[in-house]
């Protein structure tokens, strides 16, 4: 294998969580507060964090994080108890998480999107005594007969001045939970994931040193900032350099364009449709966006019409396909900008603390380029779920978690994708990776996304079905037939289409609901219509 990560840094096996022994990166801070009191005393005066309301150098965000420790220890938050951010890209979420973080605390980031009953479940699941959260979100709280534990809410974390009674840091431990994001729960109650202090620090690293990210560094947040990607990839990256993090409230395309110009944006992370969308803006075309160097996504293939069309405009922009899940703390590959054009369909290379392996159904290790499920171990990967040892004797084997993904890693350590386990369809016998078709369906010219979903068939089992957002509606079921005919084998086509305008449905994190989806297509077929 020929991977460009192998001597970024120097590594060392280590034992952690019990029997798991890994690689590990051997200079590193010892926990992730550690990351923000570095950059703090090494660039006071350089700024930190800009929203759309207030601007923080690295000195002033200090004295905020230390404001909040203190409030949050005033009003009875201890070391391990676990506090709710039901907080949107804004100042508050970022002072909060350093606030429980200088406090010893843990933070449970949720998403904006979440309805009383999924916040009530997490709150509770988790024990938390106190929730952070926007002023508009109070009437989606739940009650509290509901979350008995929750003996604090507050619409900004709270603040004290009187940092003499700050507790000093407790000690702490690299196993130590620093924060639990509970999964996206498509299937079933959403697992609490500990993130630990050794997670988050690989993974802040490994962008670090992938990424070569420095104090030069201006990352918009634009993704949601409860999300790991939001969470890691850009704030906790973003302390571990030392650079700035601009907060975007919403992604809007055309917005998002002004704040890059305007704040000198070098770094960002988002999904390919993300791309898509700021690419069909009349202001893109004249912005001064040059600073802006690195551009990750992940979460599906980019279009290679979308790579073309970012490198003719912006040739200083490299592209970088990330992958990873919030059991690994964001990254487990990374595909280095220069390849992103010649190889669009990997996810890149395994990180230097990463180790991937490709297993049968049967636990068995496959040969190179066979498909199989995405096994994942490193110091990057969390120890299990919250309170929920079913699930994570289900989802983690010998220290490897496993993902639920299929893919290949061929012989010079390119790692591909092609779908979920449960999404893969079987027309007939023959394996369809929805993934492989959402991707050339991704390229034909008025597609902004699409979905693939087995149709139930009593003769084939399934047959493919395909839910598309259009920007061109004047594209149709046979004009996308015909371009996926060209391009794939014809038990590959889909053979039916639920065509529209608008975004096709998404969890809070940004994944696609294909149960929705499915349940949709199979009411319209019981309905004795389409979908």
């Amino acid at each position: 294998m020929n991977s460009p990560f192998a001597d970024l840094a120097a590594t060392r096996l280590e034992a952690h969580f019990g029997d798991r022994v890994m690689r590990c990166f051997t200079d590193r801070p010892a926990d992730v507060w550690a990351l923000f009191e570095r950059a703090a005393a090494t660039r006071p005066q350089a700024e930190a964090l800009v929203d759309d309301q207030e601007r923080f150098t690295w000195d002033a965000l200090a004295r905020r994080a230390d404001e909040v420790a203190a409030g949050f220890a005033q009003a009875g938050v201890r070391p391990g108890d676990r506090v709710g951010l039901l907080v949107g890209n804004r100042a508050a979420f970022v002072t909060s998480l350093a606030g429980l973080l200088r406090l010893g605390a843990i933070a449970v980031p949720m998403g904006t999107r979440l309805q009383t009953p999924e916040i009530a479940y997490i709150l509770a699941h988790c024990g938390a005594v106190g929730l952070v959260h926007d002023a508009d979100l109070t009437e989606r709280l739940p009650a509290q007969a509901d979350v008995p534990t929750l003996i604090n809410r507050w619409i900004d974390p709270p603040r004290h001045a009187g940092l003499e009674s700050l507790p000093a840091r407790p000690p702490g431990g690299a196993e130590d939970t620093a924060v639990i994001l509970y999964t996206s729960g498509t299937t079933g109650r959403p697992k609490g994931a500990m993130l630990t202090h050794l997670n988050l620090v690989h993974s802040a690293l490994h962008f670090r040193h992938a990424m070569a990210l420095g104090p030069q560094d201006r990352s918009l947040l634009c993704v949601p900032a409860s999300h790991v990607t939001g969470l890691v990839a850009i704030t906790l990256s973003m302390w571990d350099a030392g650079g700035c993090t601009v907060l975007m409230p919403e992604f809007k395309a055309a917005a998002m364009v002004a704040l890059a110009e305007r704040e000198r944006i070098t770094h960002t992370i988002m999904v390919p449709a993300m791309y898509a969308l700021v690419l069909m803006q009349p202001a893109f075309a004249q912005a001064d966006l040059s600073a802006w160097r690195i551009g990750g996504y992940g979460g599906s293939p980019m279009p290679e019409s979308t790579i073309a069309a970012l490198a003719a405009r912006l040739p200083g922009l490299g592209l970088i396909n990330a992958y990873g899940a919030t059991e690994t703390t964001s990254p487990a590959t990374l595909l280095p900008a220069a390849q992103a054009a010649s190889r669009p369909d990997s996810v890149g290379y395994a990180l230097p603390c990463a180790e991937i392996r490709v297993m049968d159904e049967h636990g068995c290790e496959v040969a190179p380029g066979e498909t199989g499920e995405l096994w994942i171990r490193g110091p990057m990967v969390v120890p299990g779920y919250w309170d929920n040892p079913e699930a994570t004797r289900a989802s983690f084997c010998g220290g490897f978690w496993r993902s639920g993904d299929i893919g290949s890693i061929d012989a010079d350590g390119f790692v591909k994708v092609f779908d979920r386990v449960k999404d893969m369809l079987n027309r007939g016998g023959y394996k369809v990776f929805s993934a492989e078709v959402e991707n050339v369906l991704a390229a034909c010219p008025g597609v902004l996304e699409s979905a693939i979903i087995g149709k139930p068939c009593p003769v084939l089992g399934e047959r493919v079905h395909a839910f598309v957002n259009l920007s061109d509606p004047a594209l149709d079921a046979a004009r996308l037939r015909a371009f996926c005919a060209e391009r794939l084998a014809d038990y590959k086509v889909p053979e039916s289409f639920t065509l529209g305008t608008e975004p096709l449905p998404r969890n809070a994190n940004g994944k696609l609901l294909k149960r929705v989806m499915r349940e949709q297509l199979l009411a319209a077929a019981q309905a004795g219509g389409t979908a």
